[in-house]
């Protein structure tokens, strides 16, 4: 018996030391990966990176990426965090190990709940900084150069004198932030880690925050200011939240027929509160469906409207919030939703591969004009543009040329130009203005780091440059002259707290 004894402590040993291998290397990616590559290792901002992708790809190979990172790229070098022993351990799990289903239910997330204020009464009753009008707020993602830790963070600028008034930690990468469309002092947070923050501007502090999934991006708060809605990407759920305790009310498995007629499980490609109605409206987008969810009505009942489009993600409303226009990846179109009889109205030709970021409209002469980006990509694409198009009958204006792939554009009343992010190519460092009256590019400028998500502030424009600059540069809207540069680790989206007034950027 006793060299089996000793043959089942040798088996049982290697058992847990293979056992206890695999869980820290699955710790390590959970804290330092997923974040952008999904926690279950089927891709989101970065690729997938699981057995499937890798197996025939050799462990040194993979570690020698993680240790220098992608230069031109948000992956950094992991070998200036990460000991030689770990990289080799994800390495290892990456290589080794399948894509991972993962649940999230409303038990998962209840239990979430962290409240860092339980008193909010015992806030302060206005700004503790110097500010005229929160409106002039502007929030940006600060992702950190490893989207995680001290440097993942909302770093909020006040627009007046485009200084620094606070700073809200997220410890995971924050990709956008929403505002209480009635009450000023509440902002809402949702990073790339799946978490929501509630903000209290007037103190600068996170009050409460919830676990609504692992991945994604999609974020909104209804237009009565009762709820959150928050899309999960891992799992494909989407969740209601009590806007203000931030306690789950409603969930949704998003899953249904694609336009090529399979069930599949779905993104929320985006979710969007409207001032038309009470109500959300989530792009499910392999699947090809808006789900638009009535707030008003007992049980919070959804009208699903099926084959709007392949891929469908961002979305923007028109000035009366009836028109939702939706953009379709891989149908080089945008669709027009009308609320009021929840069915598609119109399809609207875009360049390549749309996304429209938070999308704009702005009135020129006497009529509303819409502008769409593009991301110009695709084995396909042979040109890279800017849809514009009439905001109230959706014809097609023009297909501007622009000098690379576009994702977001921005507008204000008070500013002479539409600016686009420039993100693809040897120009991913550039913006390009749009006059007004002409309709055409007037100025190029390099903002010095890959170019993302303009905003305006009216008397100024911020533009994240982004992993290869590490700042936000601040322009005068007029003359288009720098007039400040300020360092933040990775800034992404830039979010004005004026957003809630306009409906859609651009708009009084």
């Amino acid at each position: 018996m006793k060299p089996l004894y000793v043959a089942l402590l040798i088996v049982f040993s290697v058992f847990f030391t293979v056992a206890k291998a695999q869980s820290t290397a699955q710790q390590l990616y959970a804290e330092n990966c997923a974040t952008c590559h999904g926690m279950d290792r089927g891709g989101y901002i970065g690729p997938g990176l699981n057995s499937e992708r890798y197996a025939n790809f050799p462990e040194i190979a993979l570690a020698a990426i993680i240790s220098a990172g992608m230069p031109g790229t948000l992956m950094p070098a992991w070998g200036k965090r990460l000991s030689t022993d770990e990289i080799a351990q994800l390495a290892s799990f990456v290589k080794n190990n399948p894509k991972e289903e993962l649940k999230w239910d409303m038990r998962d997330i209840r239990l979430s709940l962290e409240v860092y204020v339980a008193d909010e009464s015992s806030l302060p009753i206005q700004p503790t900084y110097p500010i005229t009008n929160l409106d002039n707020l502007m929030a940006v993602m600060s992702r950190g150069t490893y989207s995680n830790g001290q440097k993942s963070k909302v770093v909020f600028f006040n627009g007046e004198n485009n200084q620094i008034v606070g700073e809200i930690p997220t410890w995971k990468a924050p990709h956008l932030v929403d505002y209480h469309p009635n009450n000023p002092r509440w902002a809402y947070v949702k990073t790339d880690g799946g978490r929501v923050f509630k903000v209290d501007l007037f103190s600068m502090k996170a009050v409460r925050s919830i676990q609504v999934g692992f991945t994604g991006p999609s974020l909104a708060v209804s237009w009565d200011g009762r709820y959150i809605a928050a899309g999960s990407f891992v799992p494909n759920t989407a969740v209601i939240l009590d806007a203000n305790t931030l306690e789950p009310i409603k969930y949704f498995d998003l899953k249904g027929i694609s336009p090529d007629g399979e069930m599949v499980s779905a993104d929320s490609g985006s979710i969007t509160a409207t001032p038309y109605g009470n109500y959300f409206a989530i792009a499910l987008e392999k699947a090809g469906q808006v789900w638009i969810i009535d707030l008003d009505k007992s049980g919070m009942p959804v009208t699903r409207i099926k084959n709007v489009g392949r891929h469908l993600h961002d979305a923007f409303l028109t000035k009366d919030g009836r028109y939702l226009t939706i953009a379709a990846y891989d149908d080089n179109k945008l669709v027009v939703i009308d609320f009021d009889t929840k069915k598609v109205v119109k399809d609207i030709p875009a360049g390549c591969t749309p996304h429209t970021g938070s999308g704009a409209i702005t009135k020129i002469g006497s009529r509303m004009v819409g502008f769409g980006t593009n991301f110009g990509s695709g084995s396909s694409c042979d040109k890279t543009v800017v849809t514009i198009f009439d905001a109230d009958t959706f014809e097609v204006i023009k297909q501007l040329p622009v000098i690379g792939g576009t994702e977001s554009p921005a507008a204000h009343p008070q500013a002479p130009y539409v600016v686009v992010d420039i993100i693809s190519g040897a120009n991913a460092d550039k913006i390009q203005f749009i006059d007004k009256e002409s309709l055409k590019v007037v100025k190029t400028i390099s903002v010095g780091g890959h170019s993302h998500f303009p905003e305006y502030t009216g008397k100024y424009l911020y533009v994240s440059a982004g992993y290869a600059g590490n700042k936000v540069v601040i322009y005068d809207s007029q003359t288009l002259k720098k007039v400040k540069e300020v360092s933040l680790e990775v800034p992404a989206g830039i979010f004005s707290h004026a957003r809630p007034k306009m409906v859609t950027i651009g708009l009084e």
